[in-house]
């Protein structure tokens, strides 16, 4: 009797060893594989240039829920018509925001494949002014201090960031719907390096999803990001 009452022990101990890892398991997010199609990977100049809808609208379906984006093209001209090639073409699919800062704002835009983001490092959008405030859920291209740096990475203004304005980031677009689902993005990881411990940008671009899901699993990620035709 004393066996079967150990064997028992012992079974009901490695179920529950098992749910804890499948547990464990959840709670790292990890981004699905994502089908690349060739206007990522090759990018037709005529579509990448060609004038965006004058309003237009992008849904993100992303891992802590649903927002919807208003993208504008008189706030940023070159900024909308680059939005509307990446929507279009599901650049956003799989991506991770790596660079969430609570009170600051959340960023993201290097898709998961280094192959996808080395093709458009080059691949720059000329400056547009500035028409509109970095308020509170209004979106900008992310840019260095070089003219003509933007490319695909957006952030997110989670407070009215009018400092912003000054140094040239210009909104392309407000968040209509889901501003609370932006609020409880993970922000843990913080600042990337040099500030920080967080995601840093040069491993990002040589290992993409990889790299993100092997050492911040708990970023929150958008599942599938696509335009919306009313």
């Amino acid at each position: 009797m004393k066996l079967k009452t150990a064997i028992t022990v012992l079974i009901f101990s490695l179920a529950l060893a098992f749910i804890f890892m499948g547990c464990g398991k959840k709670q790292a997010k990890q981004t699905p594989p994502v089908e690349i199609s060739a206007a990522l990977l090759n990018p037709d100049p005529a579509q990448l240039n060609a004038e965006a809808p004058d309003v237009f609208k992008i849904k993100f379906e992303t891992s802590k829920g649903d927002f919807v984006m208003e993208v504008h093209r008189d706030w940023s001209p070159h900024g909308a018509d680059r939005l509307y090639y990446l929507a279009k073409n599901g650049f956003y699919d799989g991506v991770r925001f790596f660079r969430v800062i609570d009170g600051f704002m959340a960023q993201f835009g290097y898709h998961g494949d280094p192959k996808v983001i080395a093709a458009w490092e080059s691949l720059n959008i000329p400056d547009d002014p500035v028409v509109q405030s970095n308020k509170r859920g209004y979106v900008s291209f992310a840019k260095s201090n070089m003219p003509d740096s933007r490319t695909t990475q957006l952030f997110i203004n989670f407070a009215d960031n009018a400092f912003l304005d000054g140094m040239g980031f210009s909104p392309v677009a407000v968040v209509t719907a889901g501003m609370d689902v932006v609020d409880q993005l993970y922000n843990g990881y913080g600042e990337g390096a040099p500030r920080g411990t967080g995601p840093n940008q040069g491993e990002i671009q040589k290992g993409g999803n990889k790299y993100l899901n092997d050492n911040f699993p708990k970023l929150d990620y958008i599942k599938k990001a696509y335009l919306l035709h009313e």
